[in-house]
C-alpha cells in the first residue's frame, strides 16, 4: 500500500494513475476501505487526496457516509484536482443510481453554498445530453444548469457557460430561448459569452 501511495505522489498530472490505483486497492478486500479513504483525505499530497475522493466515490453508491464526506468535505478542498475528481466521483454516483433516480441530489448539490459542490454536478455530467436521461430531457439539463448562471463564483459560472456551450452544439434553439430570459447582469452577460461563443 506504502509503495502504491508513494508512486501516485510522483505523477503531477492526469487522473489514469489515480483510477488505478484505486481500482487495486478496491480489489483487496481484506481493507477497509472507507477508513482508508478517510485517511486519505488528510494527506498534504493532492495526489493522495484525489485518491481518496475517487475511493469515497466508487463506495457512494452503497455507502451514504460515503457520499456525505464528498457532499461536506471534498468540496473545502483548495487543489483544482481534487475538484475535477470530486466531479468524475459525482458523475460515477449518478450513473450507477441512474440519472433520473438521481435527480434529487443533483438538485440538492446544485443548490449548495460552496460552489465547489455545483460546479462538481455541472462539470461531473459533461456533456449532459450525452447522458442517459438528459438526452432526452435536454431542457431539463439546460434548466438545472442555467440556475446557476448568476452565482458569485466566476469558477462555477464558466462551468455552466462551458455545460450550455455543449448542449447548444446539438440543442442551439433550446439554450437560445433558455439565455433570452436570464436579463442582463454582469456575470450573467458573462456566462452568455461563453455560451455563444
Amino acid at each position: 500500500m506504502q509503495e502504491l501511495v508513494q508512486r501516485i505522489k510522483k505523477i503531477e498530472h492526469g487522473f489514469k494513475h489515480i483510477i488505478e490505483a484505486g481500482s487495486l486497492i478496491l480489489k483487496d478486500k481484506t481493507q477497509n476501505h472507507f477508513d482508508l479513504a478517510n485517511s486519505f483525505l488528510t494527506d498534504e499530497t493532492y495526489q493522495v487526496r484525489m485518491l481518496a475522493v475517487y475511493l469515497l466515490g466508487q463506495l457512494s453508491t452503497e455507502n451514504t457516509d460515503a457520499l456525505h464526506i464528498l457532499e461536506t468535505e471534498v468540496g473545502k478542498d483548495e487543489n483544482w484536482r481534487v475538484q475535477e475528481m470530486l466531479a468524475k466521483a459525482f458523475d460515477h454516483y449518478c450513473k450507477t443510481l441512474g440519472y433520473e433516480n438521481s435527480l434529487p441530489k443533483i438538485k440538492k448539490w446544485l443548490s449548495d453554498k460552496n460552489p465547489n459542490i455545483k460546479r462538481a454536478v455541472t462539470e461531473g455530467l459533461r456533456i449532459w445530453t450525452s447522458r442517459p436521461y438528459f438526452k432526452e430531457n435536454p431542457q431539463i439539463a439546460i434548466t438545472l444548469i442555467s440556475a446557476n448562471r448568476d452565482d458569485e463564483s466566476e469558477y462555477l459560472r464558466r462551468s455552466v457557460g462551458n455545460s450550455l456551450r455543449d448542449i447548444r452544439k446539438k440543442h442551439k434553439e433550446l439554450v437560445d430561448k433558455e439565455i433570452s430570459n436570464w436579463g442582463n447582469s454582469k456575470r450573467v452577460e458573462f456566462v452568455k459569452k461563453i455560451v455563444t461563443k
